[in-house]
């Protein structure tokens, strides 16, 4: 007897989780140096393991490239690690002695862990680093078209980690993953809180669980051109942003809004990084391949120029490294305008910065409020004024969105999961890390003793006009009621 795919698939989620439990209630007594040197191990593996690890994501998903994703995998598993690695995660891990506040860490348990197919691999080892090193465990659910490539990512890591003394189960991974069976881990008993990556529908579902969640929404990424801009740095730096694998992270730009007055020899620098320039014709051909019944057509992700080019019948030359067409419209009704995961870009021309902070804003707001905008610019004021003004959580400046929104980069936390804040419907609007995947106790000491209230005096019974006593009622009111009540006690 065959045993039904959902069912089988329910059963193991619940499987994985009773042992991702178990062992998490093991770790949860581990040592901070314990943590740290399972976490560092794991590191290593990951490092170790990047370009199988890519090899295999692309076969499975023929998104991106090998190059490109044993990179990322080498981010994950080393620039997360260099960020988190001293850390605290354990015990009393703060004082404030000022205020006499202590603050003591506790896990939050079992992870329930969100895969997508754009980003597997690295996202497996990213989340597996930061949700131990909190001393969780993490129980995943791959996207079905990188099922196989999850599981081997999913794999490394919890040999890693239990070679390095880790109890055995922390690390687990749906291996024939179903819409009923991430369901399944989304609303299950034993799964404590749900850190998503993926399309819009699986964020809304996972905030819909009624677990706690974190979740992303969409990158529409916008980019500002100012005319202070260094043409010929921006331009290399925009094109390896956008080239890098195929445009899958959704950091990535997808609209440049340039000024009129730069236009020429900005486009020429784009030349000279291998950017391709539609004509007419073309751009329709690319545009007529972008949707299919109103959502971004897969075929099209993750997808070299050339393949594009070839889906859509064109020509291009054969070192391409971006297809870039003007447009001149926001909506879903041109659909360059939208979140483009493929090396395409849209381009704007404004005529001064407050046209072109207007085209920026409105194109966040069409599909990627919260998520990540940059602006290449030498003018400081024009900078502030430009992250002032949109609403991003991210806000790049001289450096390729997709690099710097992930903080490798930039200054800013190193991470695969970026929050989109209120803007986006999230919960938060920073780059994840193990310290959202932790409750914090803060032992208080009294530092001030509560003022008493002075007590109120007594007031002064005041007499009504014509009774006595300050009761409200006469002598002979008084001498009635007396009389009424011996009456009826001696009838």
């Amino acid at each position: 007897m065959t045993l039904d795919a959902d069912l089988y698939a329910i059963q193991e989620v619940r499987n994985n989780l009773t042992q991702a439990n178990d062992a998490q209630k093991k770790l949860a007594a581990y040592s901070q140096e314990q943590i740290d040197a399972i976490v560092a191990a794991m590191s290593r593996a990951g490092v170790d393991a990047a370009e199988r690890l890519a090899v295999l994501a692309v076969e499975e998903t023929g998104f991106g490239n090998v190059r490109d994703k044993q990179i990322k995998n080498q981010f994950a598993a080393e620039s997360v690690y260099e960020w988190i690695k001293n850390a605290r995660t354990v015990g009393l891990i703060r004082k404030d002695e000022g205020n006499k506040v202590w603050e003591v860490a506790e896990p939050v348990g079992v992870v329930a862990g969100i895969i997508p197919s754009t980003n597997p691999t690295s996202t497996v080892i990213f989340k597996s680093l930061i949700a131990l090193k909190a001393r969780n465990a993490i129980v995943f659910s791959p996207h079905p078209a990188a099922a196989a490539c999850t599981l081997a990512a999913a794999k490394v890591m919890d040999e890693a980690a239990v070679q390095a003394g880790a109890p055995a189960g922390l690390i687990r991974c749906i291996s024939k993953p179903t819409l009923s069976a991430t369901h399944e881990l989304m609303v299950h008993k034993l799964t404590d809180l749900i850190l998503a990556t993926g399309g819009s529908a699986m964020v809304k579902a996972a905030y819909s669980s009624g677990k706690p969640a974190y979740g992303v929404g969409p990158g529409n990424v916008p980019v500002y051109i100012h005319h202070s801009a260094d043409l010929p740095a921006t331009a290399k730096r925009i094109v390896q942003s956008k080239s890098f694998d195929y445009g899958t992270i959704c950091a990535s730009e997808q609209a440049l809004v340039i000024e009129e007055s730069i236009k020429r020899p900005f486009l020429a620098a784009l030349k000279r990084e291998g950017a391709y320039f539609l004509n007419d014709l073309e751009r329709e051909k690319i545009a007529a391949l972008l949707m299919v019944n109103g959502s971004l057509n897969p075929k099209i992700v993750g997808r070299s120029p050339e393949a594009i080019a070839q889906m859509a019948g064109i020509l291009i030359p054969q070192e391409t490294t971006v297809l870039i067409a003007e447009e001149k419209n926001v909506g879903k009704a041109y659909p360059l305008s939208i979140e483009k995961l493929a090396p395409i870009l849209a381009m704007y021309t404004v005529h001064d910065q407050q046209e072109g902070f207007a085209r920026c804003h409105e194109l966040l707001t069409l599909g990627g409020l919260g998520h990540t905008a940059g602006i290449h610019s030498q003018d400081d004021a024009v900078i502030a004024a430009y992250g002032l003004a949109m609403p991003a959580s991210r806000i790049t400046v001289n450096t390729g969105t997709t690099f710097g929104g992930i903080g490798a980069t930039t200054g800013i936390q190193p991470s695969l999961t970026l929050g989109c804040g209120s803007f986006g419907n999230n919960i938060t609007s920073d780059n994840i890390g193990p310290e959202h995947l932790m409750n914090i106790k803060r032992v208080a000491f009294g530092i001030r003793e509560m003022q008493k209230t002075a007590a109120a005096e007594p007031k002064p019974q005041t007499l009504v006009e014509g009774t006595e006593w300050g009761i409200g009622l006469s002598r002979e009111e008084i001498k009635t009621i007396i009389k009424s009540v011996l009456t009826e006690m001696t009838s």
